[in-house]
């Protein structure tokens, strides 16, 4: 079967899972991650796209992320990409390939989901046992987001400032709905919508994204068609 086309489309907000190839670690220092960090910070800048949110895992990479010119997504990826396994592979005295093969992505409905997307970024260290609480872990954008570390870098999304009026009334309103969690359905549908393609949203916001892109965005129906009785 032919590999789904990746759907990336200006000023959508995008779901981006990276990983290790064949799960080896991406990461194997503080020097490494300040790299990466710094790499996409340049990369987002030069190349239009907004950078809302990210979690960086021993072996793999979750970003939110919002492009705001054409193929502004896939061209910073690779700038980051080929820029970091140059310098990976110098450092460590290695060669050869870092990455498996090309990122994954899905389209959010950012009134929805954006929030709910940070959320998973936030708790997953602590559902791969990595440390105890969300706030315990220094390698994602939970911190910023509870005004505890500043990454000018980061791009809010409008559903965070909606969160409340004052700096302090949103941190707070982001640390609860961070504790609330995200049920485990719900973190399910968007990760592997994230490494499948599909777009999440309601159908107003699919049907939207379908105007703008020849590929479908909903799975079709598995099975065969219903027989139409004859009479």
């Amino acid at each position: 079967m032919a590999r789904l086309p990746r759907l990336t489309l200006i000023n959508h907000m995008h779901w981006v899972v990276w990983r290790g190839n064949n799960g080896q670690a991406v990461f194997l220092d503080t020097q490494d991650r300040l790299l990466f960090l710094e790499l996409l910070t340049q990369a987002s800048r030069e190349l239009g796209v907004e950078w809302h949110g990210y979690v960086l895992l021993d072996n793999e990479v979750w970003l939110l992320l919002t492009p705001r010119q054409k193929q502004a997504l896939s061209s910073c990826m690779q700038a980051v990409g080929r820029r970091y396994v140059r310098r990976f592979n110098s450092r460590h005295g290695r060669s050869g390939t870092l990455w498996e093969g090309r990122f994954r992505c899905t389209v959010l409905d950012p009134r929805i989901h954006a929030l709910d997307a940070l959320s998973c970024f936030d708790w997953e260290p602590v559902r791969v046992g990595l440390v105890h609480a969300p706030e315990a872990y220094a390698w994602s954008s939970h911190l910023h987001y509870l005004g505890r570390r500043l990454e000018s870098a980061l791009v809010a999304p409008a559903a965070y400032w909606d969160l409340g009026n004052t700096p302090f009334a949103r941190e707070e309103a982001y640390g609860r709905h961070v504790q609330a969690g995200v049920p485990a359905g719900l973190r399910h549908r968007l990760l592997e919508s994230a490494l499948k393609g599909w777009p999440v949203g309601d159908e107003a916001f699919l049907a939207g994204l379908q105007e703008l892109t020849a590929r479908r965005v909903v799975k079709a129906k598995v099975g065969r068609p219903a027989k139409i009785p004859i009479f």
